[in-house]
């Protein structure tokens, strides 16, 4: 049996006019109604654990989420879960998951691009390719995955790629493990475990306690908003140029979250490529790190984000 949580997001949403737009309409239910193929895949059940858009979970809910991922992994009950949810945060969502979760039982994270409103409303398909990855006995040991427009990710490499295209997520830092063929995943040996995925235990922590700040650099920047989010956070990613540079304005901002034992972790804005610590003139990656400052390594910034989040909710002290 496998176990299908509904979150919500845009896999369950229809166009109301008279919102003006797009809003969560339909249960776990309906959408296996709506999923043609899905019975013979595996016996499933369903649970709506949510009917809210993917930017409506913050931290306590997204553990919350965890939790409950948790509870029915180790129940024993099941051999593979389906988590339906909106695209904008499926990355964080994905990563946390992987991140503090064992693999034993292999967990597909789905939703869609378009609506039921939509003519090519990607629904059913994500959700009937989830559902194959979860019942395949070719999953166990992958742990947490995102199954999206016919490929499959490890849940600690993907990010979203595109805003609006049904092909939307892709790892910049990997590649996608597997694909969807002929109703079956074919998982690619070569590319298991890769990135990080796979080479580390389990971070154990009891919540996501700790707050921790993204702040974007722009040209001239002069480190005011680091200023701003440094007395309400414990930690902070900076969204640098190129391989890690920032104006020189901002490099006094950075030395007061260093002076105070607050974490600084360099992301890059760039899609691709990592922050690499290669330029010493004021503002250069090379005088951050010596600084104290820690290269984000392959993550985006809003895996940098969630990493630092774990890390320190999980009581890991700065500089370890």
């Amino acid at each position: 049996m496998i176990h299908l949580l509904f979150t919500g997001g845009t896999i369950s949403m229809h166009r109301d006019a008279a919102a003006g737009g797009n809003v969560p309409t339909y249960s776990g239910e309906a959408l296996v109604g709506f999923t043609r193929g899905l019975d013979a895949i595996s016996p499933y059940r369903i649970e709506n654990w949510a009917m809210v858009p993917a930017c409506h979970l913050g931290p306590d809910r997204l553990w919350a989420l965890r939790e409950r991922v948790r509870q029915v992994a180790e129940s024993g009950e099941v051999r593979g879960i389906v988590i339906t949810h909106g695209t904008d945060t499926i990355e964080e969502t994905a990563y946390l998951l992987d991140r503090t979760l064992g693999p034993s039982v292999p967990v597909a994270i789905t939703g869609a691009m378009r609506t039921s409103s939509d003519e090519d409303w990607d629904g059913p398909g994500n959700l009937l390719a989830a559902a194959t990855v979860a019942a395949s006995a070719a999953s166990a040991g992958h742990g947490v995955m995102v199954a999206f427009h016919g490929k499959v990710f490890a849940g600690r490499t993907v990010v979203k790629f595109h805003a609006t295209d049904p092909d939307a997520f892709a790892a910049p830092y990997a590649a996608p493990i597997g694909r969807i063929e002929d109703g079956c995943v074919v998982y690619d040996a070569r590319k298991r475990g890769s990135g990080e995925a796979g080479k580390t235990r389990p971070v154990g922590l009891r919540g996501l306690s700790a707050r921790v700040a993204l702040v974007p650099m722009v040209i001239g920047d002069d480190g005011r908003m680091l200023d701003l989010a440094r007395a309400d956070h414990d930690g902070v990613v900076i969204v640098a140029f190129g391989s890690g540079n920032v104006p020189p304005g901002a490099v006094p901002a950075i030395g007061r979250w260093i002076d105070e034992k607050k974490p600084v972790v360099i992301a890059t804005r760039c899609p691709t490529g990592v922050v690499t610590p290669l330029y010493a003139f004021e503002g250069g990656g090379s005088r951050l790190a010596a600084m104290g400052s820690i290269p984000a390594g392959p993550r985006s910034p809003s895996q940098a984000r969630m990493e630092l989040m774990i890390a320190l909710s999980a009581g890991v002290a700065y500089g370890s």
